[in-house]
């Protein structure tokens, strides 16, 4: 498959996203190649990255040097010119939850000069529900699976659906971790900007493959009454946008290798590209702002 096409199918856009929360509470991104300013007039002052799907350990021929697309990411990362206020990793750390690979993931995402959430993907719960995650990246905070924090006056929320699978290998939250989600959503006001972050996409992207969650019907139910939220997954390495009413979502790209599109393949197998259209289209993208001024938009490429 030719670079073009491939980009036409899966939607890339980098192993990063940085994301800046707007006037109107959503976070705002841009497409591939835009390097233009983009006015953000009365902008709040939040700006972090995601990135997903490091998968340390993978060495087949998609990608047989994980680590070395990783360590050029946190070295580009720890470079911007405006330091994120925090780096968030939707899942799957690792491909196999062997010991190693997490211990190889801590070396390396320590080397991250921001502070760093990150929820586990199934990968990282392989043979224990994430006892070895657990271990590796404990927050202390965390409730039924939840983290919850607020940054200039944003809510952020993150999910763990990879321990509970419904039909198809669908993920599941379960009911525990909606009652805290409830209580806690219960207690914010409807114009708070609400950020959801999830390793599997919390709507029916492509249910055949088990992109969708079998229970986030009661999650958007419970976001319904707020002005604005936006939910950013993993899982799927690829960039995919929708929107529900009130809420945007966005899956992010992979550090590790790419996935075919929905339905584009038998199975969501690792594609192999040449590695020079490989490494043209692994990468991140920063945005950098202050309130009332242009935005300067750059999308870095490890070619």
């Amino acid at each position: 498959m030719r670079r073009r096409k491939f980009i036409e199918h899966v939607g890339w856009t980098g192993l990063g996203i940085l994301w800046v929360v707007g006037g109107n509470g959503l976070l705002e991104s841009c497409s591939v190649g835009d390097s233009q300013g983009k006015k953000l007039a009365n902008s709040a002052s939040l700006s972090f990255v995601q990135i997903s799907d490091t998968h340390l350990g993978f060495n087949k021929e998609a990608n047989p040097h994980v680590t070395t697309s990783l360590q050029q990411t946190i070295n580009a990362i720890n470079s911007l010119p405006t330091p994120p206020a925090f780096i968030v990793h939707t899942g799957d750390i690792t491909h196999l939850s062997k010991p190693e690979e997490f211990d190889a993931a801590k070396q390396f995402l320590s080397q991250l000069k921001a502070p760093l959430f990150t929820l586990p993907g199934e990968h990282d719960t392989i043979g224990d529900r994430g006892k070895a995650y657990g271990e590796a990246f404990s927050q202390k905070d965390k409730r039924e699976g939840l983290q919850i924090w607020d940054y200039n006056g944003v809510h952020l929320i993150s999910l763990t659906n990879v321990l509970e699978f419904g039909e198809t290998g669908q993920g599941k939250l379960g009911q525990a971790q909606l009652d805290v989600l409830e209580k806690d959503l219960a207690a914010q006001k409807g114009d708070t900007p609400i950020v959801i972050f999830s390793h599997i996409p919390l709507y029916n992207l492509y249910p055949q493959w088990g992109w969708a969650t079998a229970d986030s019907g009661k999650v958007l139910s419970l976001l319904s009454r707020f002005s604005s939220v936006t939910v950013l997954s993993g899982h799927i390495h690829q960039v995919i946008q929708h929107s529900e009413g009130n809420i945007q979502f966005s899956t992010a790209a992979s550090v590790a290798y790419p996935l075919p599109a929905p339905g584009k393949a038998e199975k969501p197998g690792p594609v192999k590209l040449p590695e020079k259209d490989l490494l043209a289209v692994l990468g991140f993208r920063t945005l950098e702002f202050i309130p009332g001024n242009d935005v300067k938009i750059d999308q870095h490429s490890l070619a």
